[in-house]
């Protein structure tokens, strides 16, 4: 609001003589007035343009997060570490209650029907159909051939002699490191190394004392395909991991590939038996406990052995089986290649779909990419890779190597969840020796790694739950029995992961016996036990159930 020009009262008055003393008077009352409007709407004014006045002097505090790095540069950042770790927490903690778990469970039940009827790749029969009675007693050679260890042991069965004392017990073992150099060797090239490896432990003065002149029988745990033909010869199939053994030996006999090069080294050992490491591992645990009937192992990779009722398979599935075998047999060891199963039934997040996404074999084992060992590393590596560049982790600036996958390893993750202490100093050094910063992490950093880690290992342990209750359903259903009157059941474990990570099979056990209880089951109806050098003694314990 402003005055006229023209207005008698806006102009300099006493310079015009024709003004009345009335008008003298009306303009002295109203051009204080306006005045005083003009004062008062220039301070409006200034007060509208106050914000930004305040703002250019003193900026106001950013929704985005500001943070310093160690070269003192100042970074903007989508989101607070709290923010991304909220996040984090919403996702990975939404699909573990209870129902939600159930319902996975059936989905998968829903998966495994048609894979009990026919499949050349999971819910595949072996040739154990016996379980041991933990009475049985013998000296037997154990062979274990995994992806980096070659293992030859003198196993000896007593039998449950006295309360207390051990029913099994390894007399002496030699383990072989497969190196590169090993995988490469080729065709025969491979089983010529384990006859002189064979050899080499056979020949001990401590093992010739013990087995004299008889011919060892022999077990094998063999970690890797292998489409088996009888209880003690099974048909080579590819071993990937970069082995070269079956180059040129594809689909020949595995007994008698390893059985060769023994005879000609004039070696007293006999093949007996082949076996998984998953159906090792279950029978290593039911001689010792009866009520066995699953094994789990979850290391690197994951795999589930169940002990079923041979009419849960269709008859295909056991085609070329001798009429001997089939007339006896009520049950079957089943391998279930349980890591082929779950997609879509396990809830994922982005990180979970960009890992599988880029995988060389995407959906090909999807529970798998979810729970093992080889995969959790990786979950945390992309979310904290994430958190680097959004949420100013580190200070934003990446460490070594944790832009390259699969570089954080399971192992470190696990290392970190253990230190307890106020300060987590292990922990921070346990990260900056293997992923080095040029500023070492803070205490912040560090606590969002284990919070994380903490999450990913615990629905981890949430779903692996799952799985075993839905098999858990399709043996109770298969027995022909019902939740309350299954009784207890028993499963032996083995794998770094569920051995060794921290809290993983306690919490794995809490969620089982909430989905138990909540299908009707008496309370702690599935047991989770550690099966102790399972493959060396599941090799051994095979082998006499043959001689029962």
């Amino acid at each position: 609001m402003t005055l006229s020009p023209e207005s008698d009262c806006a102009r300099d008055n006493t310079s015009i003589p024709s003004v009345t003393v009335v008008d003298h008077y009306r303009c002295r009352l109203i051009k204080p007035m306006f005045d005083f409007w003009q004062s008062l709407l220039a301070a409006l004014e200034r007060i509208v343009m106050l914000p930004s006045l305040i703002q250019s002097v003193f900026p106001l505090p950013s929704r985005k997060r500001v943070r310093g790095d160690a070269a003192g540069t100042v970074r903007t950042y989508d989101r607070t570490m709290d923010d991304l770790l909220g996040e984090v927490q919403r996702l990975f903690e939404a699909p573990l209650e209870p129902a939600k778990l159930l319902a996975m469970s059936g989905k998968l039940q829903d998966q495994f029907a048609p894979k009990l009827q026919e499949s050349n790749i999971c819910m595949l029969p072996s040739y154990n159909h016996k379980l041991p009675t933990g009475l049985e007693q013998g000296t037997y050679l154990a062979l274990d051939v995994g992806g980096s260890t070659f293992r030859v042991a003198v196993v000896e069965l007593s039998g449950k002699q006295q309360p207390g004392s051990k029913s099994m017990r390894i007399v002496t073992m030699k383990s072989y490191k497969i190196d590169n150099s090993v995988r490469s060797l080729r065709g025969h090239a491979f089983f010529d190394w384990m006859a002189e490896k064979i050899e080499s432990a056979v020949m001990d003065p401590q093992v010739k004392k013990i087995n004299g002149t008889k011919s060892f029988p022999m077990g094998l745990a063999w970690s890797f395909p292998v489409e088996q033909t009888s209880i003690r010869s099974g048909n080579l199939l590819d071993m990937g991991k970069g082995f070269r053994a079956t180059e040129g030996l594809m689909g020949q006999d595995l007994s008698e590939l390893i059985m060769a090069p023994c005879r000609k080294r004039n070696l007293p050992v006999h093949m007996d038996s082949i076996i998984n490491d998953s159906s090792a591992t279950l029978l290593s645990r039911a001689y010792e406990d009866p009520s066995t009937r699953f094994a789990v192992i979850l290391g690197t990779g994951f795999n589930i052995a169940v002990h079923l009722p041979t009419n849960a398979l269709a008859a295909s599935k056991f085609h070329g089986y001798p009429q001997k075998w089939l007339n006896e047999a009520s049950h079957v060891l089943v391998n279930t290649e349980l890591s082929m199963f779950g997609k879509n039934v396990f809830p994922t997040t982005k990180w979970d779909d960009y890992l599988n996404e880029t995988h060389v074999r995407p959906d090909f084992q999807p529970f798998e990419h979810l729970i093992s060992g080889r995969y959790l590393g990786e979950i945390v590596r992309l979310i904290l890779v994430e958190a680097v560049k959004t949420a100013g982790l580190f200070s934003g600036e990446l460490p070594q190597k944790l832009d390259e996958s699969y570089s954080f390893e399971t192992g470190t993750i696990a290392a970190m969840e253990m230190d307890e202490s106020k300060n987590l100093t292990q922990a921070i050094a346990i990260f900056q020796s293997r992923h080095p910063c040029s500023k070492p992490p803070s205490y912040n950093d560090i606590s969002f790694i284990r919070q994380v880690s903490q999450l990913v290992s615990h629905r981890a342990a949430a779903y692996l739950a799952a799985g075993i209750h839905a098999l858990w359903s399709l043996r109770i259903k298969s027995e022909g029995l019902t939740p309350a009157s299954a009784g207890r059941l028993a499963i032996g474990c083995n794998g770094s992961v569920i051995e060794k990570y921290p809290l993983f099979r306690e919490l794995c056990q809490s969620h089982l016996d909430e989905l138990t209880t909540l299908s009707g089951a008496e309370p702690k109806s599935i047991a989770l036990e550690v099966a102790v050098e399972s493959a060396i003694f599941g090799a051994a314990v095979a082998v006499s159930t043959l001689e029962a």
